[in-house]
């Protein structure tokens, strides 16, 4: 079994960010992706689910997995010249924001408004992540994957994975797709972005003039370390709700109803609005339930105060879907994957 280690009963608490105490059948932890097939063909995994797992930040478990978590462990960053420009290639097991700080200490634009948001940079494509108005969409180039219904290691471009806002092929077809590492082009110099969430303002507080790359960076850890709880610190899955997208004929009619709702205008005649304006609107932020509620620094936040299950964390999520559809007529979607 080189190139993989495989535990039986694993236990999952440490494994995602809620801190929901459930335990997997079997834990696969993948260091050599070309042992995926082998792995996949052993008889205690072939038998049942298998799970891809990154650092378990972007999903609720409410119970027991009865299957095999298949957790990437791979490791590596590799930069290689392509025509006229310079891709990054980089291991579905590194740590998102370490790669985020790499790029930028050496020299690289693009990602600095996705600084400090928790898992791998196996798991980015498959939500697309996005923060402060940057998806990491716009930065790949390609994604290596292992794919279980063509038997074999496929390499897919950006119109095959299929971006879109919180989306991609990956969670379109889920399960379908192994990623084993992601490659991306990232620019030397681009327009910064800045006109989004108070990015502008935090660095004038800062007393930038002319800012980079990486005063921006500093700008989102900031704003980041005051709005949203360190997951360290109490259990959280980061923005536990999508940004709901309706037809701009709603979206005018909620704004004139609800002065100070936000809204940004989206693709194809449709507008995006505030979930956070909808749940602290709502009454939700900062309430609890037992040791489930919605954090009191961030309403998007779906917090464990301690011992939740999943099922607790699971109903408290169904309670506010329910108060934001009963007061503004329009439906919340999670945006963690919920098993």
């Amino acid at each position: 079994m080189g190139g993989f280690t495989l535990t039986s009963e694993a236990p999952m608490a440490g494994r995602n960010t809620l801190r929901v105490d459930a335990r997997a059948t079997l834990l696969a932890e993948v260091h050599d992706p070309v042992k995926i097939p082998e792995l996949l063909a052993y008889p205690a995994v072939k038998s049942g689910k298998v799970l891809v797992l990154g650092e378990g930040s972007n999903m609720l478990i409410k119970g027991d997995i009865d299957g095999t978590v298949l957790a990437m462990a791979n490791r590596g960053v590799e930069t290689f010249q392509r025509d006229d420009r310079v891709l990054i290639r980089v291991a579905a097991g590194e740590r998102w924001d370490d790669f985020v700080r790499w790029s930028l200490g050496q020299g690289y634009a693009g990602l600095e408004n996705l600084i400090l948001i928790p898992g791998t940079v196996g798991a980015a494509p498959i939500q697309n992540i996005g923060a402060y108005g940057v998806e990491v969409a716009e930065f790949i180039d390609t994604v290596e994957a292992w794919d279980t219904h063509a038997q074999a290691f496929v390499v897919l471009d950006k119109a095959a994975c299929a971006f879109s806002y919180r989306h991609s092929s990956f969670k379109q077809q889920a399960g379908r797709w192994i990623v084993v590492a992601v490659t991306f082009a990232l620019p030397r110099e681009r327009p910064l972005s800045l006109d989004y969430a108070g990015i502008r303002e935090e660095i004038q507080k800062m007393g930038i003039e002319r800012p980079t790359p990486y005063h921006v960076a500093e700008a989102v850890v900031r704003l980041r370390s005051r709005k949203l709880p360190d997951p360290a610190v109490i259990g959280n899955a980061g923005s536990f709700f999508k940004n709901p997208i309706v037809g701009q004929p709603k979206a005018d009619a909620l704004a004139l109803a609800h002065p100070g709702l936000p809204v940004w205008p989206h693709a194809g005649g449709t507008a995006k609005i505030s979930a956070a304006w909808l749940i602290e609107s709502a009454g939700f932020k900062g309430e609890r339930d037992g040791d489930a509620g919605m954090s009191n620094r961030h309403a998007l936040v779906l917090v464990n105060h301690g011992k939740a299950t999943g099922p607790q964390l699971w109903t408290f999520a169904q309670k506010v879907i329910a108060g934001v559809e009963s007061k503004f007529g329009v439906t919340l979607e999670p945006e963690p994957l919920v098993i």
